[in-house]
């Protein structure tokens, strides 16, 4: 709880700047029922005794839950010296570098979180960031629009349908054609996919692990939109990247991913990390900045903005975006885990969440009634399908200290009985076991 050092007089007058009569004003768009009602607390009560109401209140929360939530927000372990190196104050009160010559220390994190990323993602070019996975893909389309001069995307519907809306918000306007392509059974459909491509599609949107958890190759959907002259675009799950093949592997122009798995603490709205991968021969349609490494006249190792494609930078008209910031401090988390777990670290996470969503699978699908949406390979997520509503299903077992998934039919029509399981290296076979006795009884 922090000291606001303001005296009344102070607050009446940043108001009177502001515009507004009193302190309420400020909230004025927040409708009345959704506002604090009373904190009761008596007017003249001492500092402590504030402190004491306030962490009564704060302990209503519910802290105490056995988590199995995924849906592209992950709970991995975050390595007890990333906060304190983060917290180290030229990290946590630098910002974006304008000036190279007094920013040094800031260009080669993002350099190396470039080298990093790349690396994982097995692409050749990466950015320094952007807000959020949603808008890395979105950014990834309006790529693959500018490079091509199209103006329709061929969209897997098994692509995060909280992408696939960030996709239909930001295009309303921009007269592009989004083709969302209907799953089977929770899989992509690759005949329909390839038959939806032609000779006016800019790009082909997939995601692996897809948002059922399932994982599949996409090599030779890659090819057949290469052919044809379109984009293939590859949204990913940067940590199972160690176990899986990779974007580059399998052909993708651009590979995109949430970074949040990467060190960052799951948090009501983020702060979030857009990981924007491509192929050289993308480079210059990136947005955003890109670090580069040189040497300067007497041979010395320094560090620049190769492209600075934002509009601070370059005349608005001409720029590849305007939403393309991301807080550095985000991708300096992400560049700390991955050294600090490593490349043996990393996988280890993996092949351990791997292992636990296999265990859960078998344990929950012994249960009469309980069966898998499909039987292809999964990551560390599955669907499971139950005889009941999966929604009641979940609020049963969170009454009960467990969150047991995301319910499917929310945003898939046909899938109100399905529930979406996920594992990371963080869950144990006690917390499975559990998960598993608590669904038997509430079925």
């Amino acid at each position: 709880m922090p000291y606001i050092p303001h005296t009344p007089e102070e607050i009446r007058d940043m108001l009177e700047v502001v515009g507004v009569p009193d302190l309420d004003s400020l909230f004025a768009e927040i409708p009345p029922a959704l506002r604090p009602q009373s904190f009761d607390l008596p007017k003249g009560t001492t500092e402590m005794a504030v402190r004491t109401a306030m962490e009564r209140l704060a302990a209503k929360n519910r802290i105490d839950m056995v988590s199995f939530l995924g849906g592209g927000y992950y709970d991995h372990y975050v390595p007890a010296a990333s906060d304190m190196l983060l917290s180290r104050g030229e990290f946590y009160t630098a910002y974006t570098p304008y000036q190279p010559e007094a920013s040094q220390g800031t260009l080669q994190a993002i350099f190396e979180y470039q080298t990093a990323v790349t690396r994982l993602l097995d692409m050749e070019c990466s950015n320094a960031g952007v807000y959020d996975g949603g808008t890395a893909l979105y950014e990834a389309l309006m790529m693959a629009v500018r490079h091509t001069r199209r103006k329709k995307a061929v969209v897997s519907a098994t692509v995060s349908p909280i992408y696939r809306i960030v996709l239909a918000t930001y295009t309303k306007n921009l007269h592009l054609d989004l083709v969302v392509v209907p799953h089977k059974n929770g899989l992509d459909d690759f005949e329909a996919l390839s038959a939806a491509i032609d000779g006016d599609t800019a790009a082909i949107v997939a995601q692996n692990p897809n948002f059922f958890g399932n994982v599949q190759d996409f090599t030779e959907l890659f090819a057949t939109a290469g052919a044809k002259g379109a984009v293939s675009i590859l949204s990913c799950y940067p940590v199972l990247q160690t176990v899986l093949k990779t974007p580059g592997a399998m052909g993708a122009d651009i590979a995109t991913a949430e970074g949040q798995s990467l060190g960052l603490p799951l948090s009501f709205g983020g702060p979030y990390l857009g990981i924007m991968t491509c192929k050289k021969t993308m480079i210059r349609q990136m947005p955003g900045r890109i670090a580069g490494r040189t040497k300067d006249n007497q041979g010395r190792t320094g560090y620049v903005l190769t492209l600075q494609a934002r509009e601070q930078h370059i005349r608005r008209q001409k720029a590849t975006s305007n939403i393309c910031s991301n807080q550095a401090l985000c991708a300096l988390r992400a560049l700390i885990n991955v050294c600090l777990t490593g490349n043996e670290g990393l996988a280890r996470q993996a092949a351990r969440s791997i292992e636990n969503a296999n265990y859960a699978a078998w344990k929950l699908c012994s249960i009469p009634g309980v069966s898998l949406l499909n039987e292809a390979p999964f990551g560390n997520e599955f669907a499971a399908v139950f005889p009941v509503n999966a929604k009641q299903v979940a609020r049963t077992l969170m009454d009960g200290g467990i969150v047991p998934g995301f319910p499917l039919g929310r945003y898939y029509k046909g899938l109100e009985n399905a529930l979406l399981i996920c594992c990371t290296e963080k869950h144990d076979r006690a917390d499975i076991d559990r998960l598993a006795r608590r669904l038997e009884k509430a079925l």
